[in-house]
């Protein structure tokens, strides 16, 4: 989950595993280029907790998000909030990945 399409391209899959790192990476890179906020890990509203949820499934470029400083300014524009939306959605666009990738090595799925 660090990386994300690395679960299909260690099982060569290169292509499936090509296609999910560039929609992770540009629905993340794009919801930080219209201001979007990351969340960062509290106890206070719910639909925080679960928006910090969605974006930790994007791990490596939410440590970088964080590390870095980005997305850490309030939403003050209709456009930010759908740059919030966007980077949870490349969380859990990750985190049903990395549960395909595992479906596929234990041979459920082709």
């Amino acid at each position: 989950m660090f990386l994300p399409g690395a679960g299909y391209m260690f099982r060569s899959r290169w292509i499936r595993g090509l296609l999910v790192f560039c929609s992770v990476v540009a629905l993340f890179a794009c919801g930080l280029a219209m201001g979007g906020k990351v969340y960062s890990p509290n106890a206070g509203d719910v639909l925080d907790i679960l928006g910090f949820f969605g974006d930790i499934g994007a791990t490596g470029l939410y440590m970088l998000a964080h590390l870095a400083g980005w997305g850490q300014a309030p939403a003050q524009i209709a456009v930010a909030d759908y740059g919030t939306k966007f980077i949870v959605v490349a969380g859990l666009l990750n985190f049903i990945a990395a549960v395909d990738a595992h479906d596929i090595v234990l041979g459920k799925k082709i």
